[in-house]
């Protein structure tokens, strides 16, 4: 999981001197085929947010309203209150955890306050997903940001993504080289993860970033983990299983979490709701 800076810092100084312009990123799905060539959709910072040891984004759904409280996409290793164990799903947890709002440049331009974990878990995926104490159409309106859009269905092989950073303020460009029927991590497995191919050599800090479909602009999964050390399916060092127990190892591959799962999961004022029809997220 790439959740600390910390492991990150021999990076740094390659990070430093990359191109003071962000450097494009990619991610997707797949259903089975391989994406077909499409138009690039600019993609910024706009929309993205840092956390004090990850990044994140402001994300609605395709049926969300303006005056809905807005909400923030992170991974669940990314809690204030420390790694949810295997098994564990956190729903309606009071927060007041803070979040610097990035534009289109990666400027800070508001701080931007939870009041609860409206849901979060390690188990099957790795997300978390925070609600505001402000709407969607109050950020716009104050800071001409508008969230990000999840996408409605599973990512396609191939596909163009970007990886945003807003945590180190940086992109990195690749394409969804494939998908992983168990990617397994110390005590936690995940379920149909994404994996990026080589460009998208992802550091500590940028846990939570949104994979943005450079097509359409929407996000189709998180930034999560990758294998740093090539050991096998320890913490940092994910293992990829097949259907038949195969246990795969790859060194400097990283790794995502699919998002169109939490669509059908979030009903009318951002309420997470586990019992909607078509919500397969893991409950309590």
């Amino acid at each position: 999981m790439k959740k600390s800076f910390v492991g990150a810092l021999g990076a740094v100084s390659a990070l430093l001197l990359a191109t003071a312009g962000a450097v494009p990123a990619a991610a997707a799905q797949n259903s089975g085929g391989t994406a077909a060539q499409a138009p690039v959709k600019a993609v910024t910072f706009a929309g993205t947010v840092a956390l004090s040891n990850c990044s994140g984004s402001v994300v609605r759904t395709p049926s969300s309203q303006p005056s809905d409280p807005a909400l923030v996409l992170s991974n669940g290793h990314c809690l204030e209150t420390g790694f949810p164990g295997a098994g564990e799903v956190i729903t309606d947890q009071p927060s007041s955890r803070s979040f610097s709002l990035l534009n289109a440049s990666g400027s800070k331009v508001a701080t931007l306050r939870a009041t609860k974990v409206s849901y979060a878990t390690m188990t099957d995926t790795d997300i978390s997903i925070y609600q505001l104490n402000t709407s969607y159409a109050k950020i716009q309106s104050s800071y001409g940001i508008s969230a990000l859009t999840l996408n409605d269905t599973h990512p396609v092989q191939g596909t163009a993504i970007k990886v945003v950073s807003g945590y180190w303020k940086r992109t990195y460009s690749c394409n969804v080289d494939g998908f992983v029927y168990r990617l397994k991590e110390g005590d936690w497995t995940w379920k149909d993860s994404v994996r990026y191919t080589s460009s998208c050599n992802t550091i500590g800090g940028t846990s939570g970033s949104p994979v943005i479909d450079t097509a359409t602009g929407k996000v189709v999964a998180v930034n999560n983990t990758g294998n740093e050390d090539g050991e096998r399916c320890t913490e940092n060092n994910p293992c990829e299983v097949d259907e038949n127990g195969n246990v795969t190892v790859r060194q400097g591959i990283n790794y995502a979490e699919e998002t169109y799962l939490i669509v059908p999961c979030i009903g009318a004022g951002s309420v997470i709701d586990l019992s909607r029809a078509g919500c397969a997220l893991p409950k309590p």
